[in-house]
């Protein structure tokens, strides 16, 4: 039992660090392909170069964060932890901040409606 129990354990660790590679790989590329089409949108002159590059570089962090959760699984050490810890922590701010850009970037472009400013107002009450 206990060498089924060893092999299981070690072809799990084969697969997630695969897995975890797999993932980085698309974030890589992810952001590559980004910086491509978000160049050609500036040269061209397009009004949504910064959306294009945000949106890629949002599902870029969204590939690496994954595979930085993944890699949680592998841990061995407390140091290796709080390291990790750190790093998800990190991209999980940037995804944050690339979304707020995102969201006004949108609304600069007219794609969202901006919020009005007086929230005094409430919504109509709707009776059935």
């Amino acid at each position: 039992m206990e060498q089924a129990y060893e092999l299981v354990t070690q072809y799990f660790e084969i697969v997630i660090k695969w897995s975890i590679l797999l993932c980085e790989i698309i974030g890589v590329l992810m952001i590559v392909l980004t910086a491509i089409r978000g160049v050609i949108a500036w040269i061209m002159k397009k009004t949504n170069a910064r959306l294009i590059a945000a949106e890629g570089i949002a599902v870029a962090l969204t590939f690496k964060l994954g595979g930085e959760v993944m890699r949680s699984v592998i841990v061995r050490e407390w140091s290796e932890l709080l390291i990790l810890g750190a790093v998800v922590l990190l991209r999980a701010v940037m995804a944050i901040l690339i979304h707020f850009e995102i969201r006004a970037e949108k609304q600069l472009l007219g794609d969202l409606p901006v919020e009005p400013k007086d929230k005094t107002k409430k919504p109509p009450i709707v009776r059935l």
